[in-house]
């Protein structure tokens, strides 16, 4: 599918119930949002947001040895969590360049659940594939199971009232039973609030999901689209791929070196990662935070004493701060520091912009 021709996920007819707004992302047609992406942000920094985020890509890796081989493939060291616990990891290609960033599941030695991002799901499961010793199996389980995100302080408050397990240990998971069927519900998120992520099975999402909409409303919360899962995650810093990890942006510049197992043996494009982190990336993720009124936008050239240093990766207006902020990759040789100000050529206008290390808003993650 493309995006002038996008697949829809299990509950398009409940967006269309609830009023969304559509737009195709991932090759997939996206709620964008309901009351409005500022309410709707609002409301997960405030109680509790609500996402569908089932286009995600989902796979497993099963048979023995699953987890060893996923460890020497992924970059993140599987060795530092046990059965039940989830990592955020990323799969390199031989020149340290990002396939996809992707959360793993160590079900147990032998068999390993991921989430890659939608369009990058064939490109994780082609590779994975080619490289898996004989007995590992690698299954593309896309349209297996819905993906929902509850994220807000109150979301404790959603969970607990269906029933489903709430008391986890960040970025732990439990399979438990929701009206007969299977969910899955992991301690992650993409906000920077207290949140989870739950995996019914994808003919099982509707009425779930309902359910999860009640309980919200209640909460005083409301279902949130695209729009403010994009604004929320940049007022964190998180990374996206496509803007912040790439093929051409490695984890070293994306200030990602944290999901990377150093000391083990093995992993897609250590050689040159090594190497990067050794010799110094040539480049490296910063936040801007506007000084001038105007919006930051990606793609945007940051300017200091009107020369060219460097790229905006994201943008947006921040909600919470009420001004525009940015991610943007800044050449290392010019070692701007947080406080100094730069220019973001924002159509042919200097918006001044201060230099940041972010998340530009306090986290609430665990």
């Amino acid at each position: 599918m493309t995006e002038t021709n996008p697949r829809r996920g299990p509950i398009h007819e409940v967006h269309v119930e609830l009023g969304a707004s559509f737009a195709p992302f991932g090759g997939w047609e996206m709620p964008v949002s309901y009351a409005g992406t500022v309410a709707e942000h609002q409301a997960v920094r405030t109680t509790v947001g609500l996402f569908d985020v089932s286009h995600l890509g989902k796979a497993t890796i099963a048979g023995p040895g699953a987890a060893a081989f996923v460890n020497a493939a992924l970059t993140n060291d599987l060795a530092r969590i046990r059965p039940g616990k989830a990592q955020y990891t990323l799969c390199c290609d031989a020149d340290g360049g990002v396939i996809d960033d992707l959360i793993a599941y160590y079900v147990d030695a032998e068999e390993i659940f991921l989430v890659p991002n939608a369009a990058n799901t064939a490109a994780v499961v082609r590779e994975l594939s080619a490289a898996a010793p004989e007995g590992v199996t690698v299954t593309d389980q896309h349209t297996d199971f819905a993906v929902f995100a509850v994220q807000g302080p109150r979301s404790v408050e959603v969970l607990t009232a269906l029933g489903l397990p709430a008391d986890l240990e960040y970025m732990a998971f439990a399979d438990a039973e929701w009206a007969g069927g299977p969910v899955r519900v992991c301690r992650t998120g993409y906000t920077g609030e207290h949140g989870y992520e739950l995996l019914p099975r994808w003919n099982d999402a509707a009425p779930l999901f309902r359910a999860l909409v009640e309980q919200v409303r209640a909460a005083d919360g409301q279902p949130a689209g695209l729009g403010a899962r994009d604004t929320l995650r940049t007022e964190m810093g998180y990374p996206l791929h496509g803007h912040e990890l790439s093929h051409d942006i490695t984890p070293v510049q994306a200030r990602c070196g944290w999901a990377v197992g150093w000391k083990k043996p093995e992993f897609w494009g250590r050689a040159a990662l090594e190497r990067e982190k050794a010799n110094g990336p040539r480049r490296i993720l910063m936040g801007l935070k506007a000084i001038d009124r105007g919006v930051l936008r990606p793609g945007q050239a940051v300017l200091r004493d009107g020369e060219p240093v460097g790229e905006t990766t994201s943008g947006t207006f921040s909600p919470t701060l009420k001004l525009g902020i940015a991610l943007a990759l800044l050449d290392t040789e010019r070692d701007l520091q947080p406080g100094e100000e730069v220019e973001v050529d924002v159509r042919g206008r200097r918006l001044r912009a201060e230099v940041v290390r972010p998340p530009f808003v306090r986290t609430r993650t665990s």
